[in-house]
């Protein structure tokens, strides 16, 4: 029965260790987003007006899921940290009733944008691991430590902190993955393509008569007998949905040029800004060089795209000496495409071929070389091929770092913690 009960409690720790740690990865690779998430929570429950509680609960609840889900592997503070999983995932699993039964968001965004679950998969999923969570509190006995209590306290201070300073770096920076449709190299036009023959949404229609409701289909629905009024309409079957839903663009006439940004040959620099009056003024001359260069030579073009008004685009334009065109759009979609206020985007003919936060703003150099970089490219193998600026050897390296930073610590200790501890017969099993 004990042995029985080990493996229980050890397969428990895995899976829910494994589960925080990602969960708290995810949230802290696009803290932004999740800061987003979580002002729709706070709307949704009429605090809306704490808006200056976005982004450091962002930066706390992922840290601490990753702290409590480390800790849970290495099994240190077993008391402690099994009930701060209890308590957080009975919290959660409430929350996600509530949200499964009255839908005040559209899906949770406990794994951010990585993983989407509807709101009823997220209370199933929590009810899993509150079960999880319950047999590992009550058995913690079982949990095998890997280091003795003396190197405990190292452990969840190491993690919470190093999680703190990885969202940091993604917030100062774009996210080191992007989980959202407007990653580079792909082609936005495209991504807001129907197919033909593609399924359709299919709703049901309520209409009344004499007090009493009935639903139709589309074909049977009563739209010329005014005996029937019309109620509701109910959708039944998702249809087939775009990457990319509407994405418009309006110059300062009034006019919708998206097409035209998207398609034509040259070389278009979006300044993204979802809201210009937030924006850091701080690099204004820097992005005023940049038009400056789209201006000097050919094949380029410069806008910048933002939510805001006629009125604090007037005010930016004053006060940075901003002469570049301004394109107005729902701030909303910009928030997506790029995580900064402002934020840069390199296009040609709807194909993203560069991203920058504001921080990492390209020279004219850099430019010029990502785009002989992209025409060699296509002309070896073709348009339909993907094309990214940041080779995948570079990518693997950036992980290997950030998982390296965080193994290395961790090792030293445990191997300081075996020489000088347990060869001493320290206890290790203390609660």
């Amino acid at each position: 029965m004990n042995r029985r009960l080990k493996i229980i409690t050890e397969v428990c720790r895995i899976l829910t260790g494994a589960v925080f740690i990602f969960s708290g990865t995810v949230k802290s690779i696009d803290p932004t987003g999740s800061a987003i998430k979580i002002g729709e929570y706070l709307e949704s429950f009429g605090m809306g007006y704490f808006p200056w509680m976005e982004m450091p609960l962002s930066f706390g609840l992922s840290s601490l899921e990753f702290m409590l889900g480390a800790c849970l592997l290495l099994g240190v503070y077993r008391k402690w940290i099994t009930l701060g999983i209890l308590v957080f995932m009975s919290v959660m699993t409430l929350l996600t009733f509530y949200l499964a039964l009255y839908s005040p968001v559209v899906d949770c965004g406990c794994f951010g944008d990585a993983l989407i679950l509807t709101n009823w998969q997220t209370f199933y999923k929590n009810l899993m691991l509150t079960a999880a969570a319950v047999t590992m509190f009550v058995f913690r006995k079982y949990l095998t430590p890997l280091y003795t209590r003396e190197a405990y306290l190292f452990v969840p201070i190491f993690a919470f902190f190093f999680c703190i300073g990885f969202c940091y770096w993604n917030y100062a920076h774009l996210p080191v993955v992007d989980f959202r449709p407007y990653k580079i190299g792909e082609n936005i036009p495209k991504m807001m393509e129907i197919p033909a023959g593609a399924p359709q949404d299919e709703y049901r229609f309520v209409y009344k008569k004499n007090g009493a409701a009935k639903e139709f289909s589309l074909e049977e629905s009563p739209v010329n007998d005014s005996t029937w009024t019309y109620v509701d309409a109910i959708l039944v079957k998702q249809g087939f949905t775009p990457k990319i839903g509407a994405f418009e663009l309006y110059d300062e006439n009034g006019e919708n040029i998206t097409d035209r940004v998207l398609s034509q040959p040259e070389v278009v620099l979006l300044l993204v800004a979802p809201r210009i009056e937030h924006a850091s003024e701080k690099h204004a001359s820097q992005i005023n060089n940049l038009h400056d260069f789209t201006k000097e030579n050919d094949g380029f073009a410069f806008y910048c795209a933002t939510g805001s008004s006629e009125q604090e685009i007037a005010e930016w334009k004053k006060d940075t000496g901003a002469d570049y065109p301004f394109l107005t759009t729902d701030d909303v979609a910009l928030k997506t495409m790029i995580r900064a206020n402002p934020g840069l985007m390199m296009l040609k003919e709807g194909t993203i071929l560069g991203k920058w936060h504001l921080n990492d703003m390209p020279e004219p150099e850099e430019l010029s070389a990502i785009l002989s970089d992209y025409k060699e490219y296509v002309s070896s193998f073709g348009t339909d091929v993907k094309w990214i600026s940041a080779s995948s050897a570079q990518k693997g390296r950036f992980w290997l770092y950030i998982v390296s930073a965080f193994i290395l610590p961790l090792l030293l200790i445990w191997l300081y913690d075996f020489f000088r501890n347990r060869t001493s017969g320290r206890n290790l099993n203390w609660k």
